[in-house]
């Protein structure tokens, strides 16, 4: 009763009555709203305070969107095409919610750059704020892994192939290269397996690490406080400080705002395009990453052979540690821009390199013929292919052939082996085949065992051309193989 009455006589003090009352008793929401409203901002508010906040409504923003898109997705090569067609062309406002779910990781891209941006060029990084850094530059690359492993997803050509590529780039890492590939692939070749891995990643890892850091980033935050403008004192600020609320957040809510409205309406009037599904046989496709991957990819045409080692691994390497390692590196307290010509200038030079980078990749495609005719010819296929109603693939005698499969032990081991040298990539899941490799399905009544394994051990020259190379399984793995094929019927 005394608490109650003491907490009303205070005006500012949130009613103790009620549902809120009742919660705020039991929780303590009264303090916690007040940390976070109340926290004194050295030298007022800014609009360059605004990008936390935006990112933080961002990524809350794509995992509510992503969540409604995994009740229709099915992470495997023979049905997340079908899927993703299924969400884009037949769902309630379903490419409504995919285009605001990719639009959404460009945006959390641009944003967290202006974030880093700003928080480098104010000098934000000093004053036991090293940890508070290094949260930031780790959240930044847990940002990019976000969008790589949510690239492949569609399962469509521009999906494949550019993921095909961003893979066989982590290859060209000396030592471990191929390791990594395959890790990342499931094998050397990709299919279901690199699908569930990079679901997975995409949907329950990548986004566990990302809370784990954005509570820790905010508690580190808290525990610093803001840093002010660029006049102050790291150590010791010294300007009036105004209070976070209520200007600083009218000012967040003006970019959550402006972001809300030109996400909607990017994702209404120039919706994500799908492309037809994936076909690894396509030797004409030529695939391009993401904006934001531009500037890695044109970077990596510049280095081969024995120079890849400082293309791809030192210069890297030195460049990555080199950010993360700033405040160390830094030790001054000072954070006037010019006054630190030596930061500022490495600042200049990684983005105006970044941006070179990309514009160049740009303009070899454009003034190159043949690769724009060929670019333009995908970018007419996939408006072709969305114009088209939605055609579901699956077919009964395709889950027919799985279940009969599934109901020999044998030839259930068989699947898995299947599965895991990626045979369905080309021949489908159940063998129902694909435009990159024919069915399986009946070839146990064509072909006796023998005549398999043969086939299998040494290909034909059509099977050859086809892209199909010789196994290198076991006996006893290959037996068990060849008893799924037959199952197939």
């Amino acid at each position: 009763m005394h608490s109650t009455q003491k907490s009303q006589s205070n005006g500012s003090a949130l009613p103790e009555k009620g549902l809120w009352g009742w919660l705020n008793r039991r929780t303590g929401l009264d303090t916690l709203l007040r940390t976070a409203l109340y926290e004194p901002i050295p030298g007022g508010a800014r609009l360059a305070y605004i990008f936390g906040s935006g990112l933080l409504f961002i990524f809350i923003s794509q995992v509510i969107t992503g969540v409604f898109l995994t009740l229709y997705y099915v992470p495997s090569a023979d049905h997340a095409h079908t899927t993703v067609a299924y969400i884009t062309k037949s769902v309630t406002a379903g490419s409504f919610l995919r285009s605001l779910h990719a639009y959404g990781s460009s945006a959390m891209v641009i944003v967290l750059l202006l974030h880093l941006s700003q928080t480098y060029i104010y000098g934000a990084y000093k004053g036991r704020r090293e940890l508070l850094w290094l949260s930031g530059t780790i959240l930044f690359g847990l940002v990019l892994a976000m969008a790589f492993t949510g690239y492949l997803l569609p399962w469509d050509q521009r999906a494949y192939f550019a993921t095909a590529v961003g893979t066989n780039a982590a290859s060209e890492i000396p030592w471990i290269g191929e390791s990594l590939k395959r890790m990342m692939r499931g094998g050397t070749e990709m299919g279901t397996l690199t699908i569930s891995r990079f679901f997975v990643a995409h949907v329950f890892f990548i986004p566990a690490c990302i809370f784990a850091l954005v509570a820790s980033h905010i508690f580190l935050f808290r525990k610093a406080g803001a840093a002010g403008p660029f006049t102050e004192n790291p150590f010791k600020p010294e300007q009036k400080p105004e209070l976070f609320y209520p200007r600083q957040v009218l000012m967040d809510l003006s970019l959550t705002a402006l972001l809300i409205i030109g996400l909607g309406l990017l994702a209404f009037f120039v919706p994500l395009q799908l492309g037809p599904p994936a076909n690894p046989a396509d030797a004409q496709y030529i695939p391009r990453p993401e904006w934001y991957y531009l500037p890695i990819f044109q970077w990596l045409k510049y280095w081969h052979g024995a120079a890849s080692l400082i293309g791809i691994l030192i210069i890297p390497t030195i460049l990555a540690a080199a950010i993360v390692a700033l405040p160390f590196l830094d030790r001054s307290v000072e954070r006037r821009p010019w006054k630190r010509p030596v930061a500022m200038g490495a600042y200049a030079f990684v983005l105006f390199a970044l941006l070179g980078l990309g514009l160049r990749s740009q303009y070899v495609d454009m003034h190159d013929p043949g690769v724009a005719q060929q670019l333009a010819k995908q970018k007419t296929e996939e408006e072709e292919y969305m114009r088209k109603p939605f055609e579901p693939e699956l077919s009964s005698s395709s889950l027919a052939a799985a279940n009969v499969a599934l109901a020999d032990p044998l030839a259930a081991k068989g699947k898995t082996i299947f599965e895991a040298q990626s045979c369905n990539a080309c021949h489908g899941d159940a063998g129902v085949g694909t435009t990159a490799a024919p069915k399986l399905i009946g070839v146990g009544a064509k072909f006796n065992a023998q005549k398999i394994k043969a086939l299998l051990r040494q290909p034909s020259t059509a099977m050859t051309q086809g892209g199909m190379t010789p196994s290198d399984l076991k006996d006893e793995d290959l037996k068990l193989l060849i008893a799924y094929i037959e199952r197939l019927k």
